[in-house]
């Protein structure tokens, strides 16, 4: 280990909250359905498993709050009331904290969006995914076209600092028309962010094993998402990484901690964490299953989870998967600062992707170029071990 890793000054919070109405087709998240929710069962296990993490970041602040799943918002608010209040008394909060909240567009969960606002949450991401009823009903959502429209319309209500709208193309039967019209409902109430994303099949899903026979094909997808960002872009949605649109002020800066390689905790089941110590580098996953992981919380257990060192050889590449993705890039001195690794060691894979037209540097500042976001997963093979 390079004597100059050292922890950030300040962190993240993650919060995973595990349950949905219905399990989506596409989805492979540690999400699952259920009719009940052991909500007060499932706080409890959240504040013991915080209070397992307090040794790890004391002295530092948490500077955002992200509240995922599942679907967040079938919680009350008066149960996300009480989390974020004994947050706040565990943790060092920024005086200006982002707290956000995932929220997908049912008639119960929207009733509630002011509701979350009074509590404490500043931003809402709002599941839409599509604003059209017979993609909406392929994707296996529960809600429709009208819900959509509605649950938008309660957000804005709502006053909400900031709000996300999650958009997804390349659907099953979807054209080009299809997709803009999609786009343009999104536009039409001048959201603060969107987050637009291709349909991808993951690997476990129902969609992976029975896929959908009317997918777009891949250049059908590549026109697709073209014109889409380019439509966003004549907005003045600004493209500030590769899935993320964002205007001014308003980018979500809970995931720029990530993509910065920022150190973050992650309680509730499945929740994922990085932090750094003195020691080196950690990262934790916390037991998937909801039942297990509740158990596990309110036992007597010491540790909660898996925990392993991230090695010096896999730094490189873990670094650059997550910094490659903002468009305005990152100052090359953030690698040994947050790899306790020397810049020299990367240099050699820098270069040839700089001669490749994927990357440039100018100013101390490194950023992937429009052929080099086209061909990511290409560029960060390069810094595999």
């Amino acid at each position: 280990m390079n004597p100059t890793l050292k922890p950030p000054s300040s962190y993240s919070l993650y919060v995973h909250l595990p349950w949905c109405k219905a399990k989506c087709p596409y989805c492979d998240f540690n999400s699952h359905a259920a009719d009940r929710i052991p909500a007060e069962r499932y706080l409890a296990a959240l504040i013991a498993d915080l209070d397992r993490e307090l040794p790890r970041i004391w002295g530092r602040r948490v500077q955002t709050i992200f509240i995922g799943g599942g679907t967040p918002s079938l919680f009350p608010p008066e149960i996300i009331d009480r989390l974020i209040s004994a947050i706040r008394a565990r943790l060092r909060p920024h005086s200006r904290m982002e707290i956000t909240l995932e929220a997908n567009p049912g008639a119960i969960e929207a009733s509630s969006f002011r509701a979350f606002r009074e509590v404490g949450i500043t931003r809402l991401s709002l599941g839409i995914q599509s604003f059209n009823d017979d993609s909406l009903q392929r994707l296996g959502r529960i809600h429709d076209a009208a819900a959509a429209h509605r649950a938008v319309e309660l957000a804005i209500a709502a006053e909400f600092e900031s709000y996300n709208l999650d958009l997804i193309f390349a659907l099953p039967g979807q054209d080009l028309a299809a997709a803009q019209a999609d786009l343009r409902a999104a536009l039409n109430y001048a959201p603060p962010h969107l987050s637009l994303y291709q349909l991808t099949l993951e690997a476990g899903t129902p969609f992976s094993t029975r896929p959908p026979a009317d997918l777009p094909d891949s250049d059908q997808a590549a026109d697709m998402e073209d014109i889409l960002r380019r439509q966003l872009r004549e907005a003045g949605m600004e493209r500030y990484e590769i899935s993320a649109h964002a205007r001014p002020d308003h980018r979500c800066q809970h995931n720029r901690n990530y993509w910065l390689y920022g150190d973050y905790i992650g309680i509730g089941a499945g929740a994922h964490g990085k932090i750094t110590l003195p020691e080196g580098i950690w990262r934790s996953r916390k037991p998937s299953r909801p039942e297990s992981y509740m158990d596990d919380a309110l036992s007597v257990l010491d540790i909660l989870g898996d925990r392993e060192p991230i090695l010096s050889a896999d730094r490189p590449f873990e670094f650059m998967l997550n910094a490659l993705r903002l468009t305005d890039g990152f100052p090359v001195a953030l690698f040994p600062e947050r790899t306790g690794l020397s810049l020299p060691l990367i240099q050699p894979q820098l270069r040839r992707a700089e001669r490749d037209g994927l990357v440039v540097m100018k100013d101390g500042i490194l950023r992937p170029t429009a052929l080099g976001l086209n061909f990511y997963n290409d560029l960060c093979a390069r810094f595999v071990p």
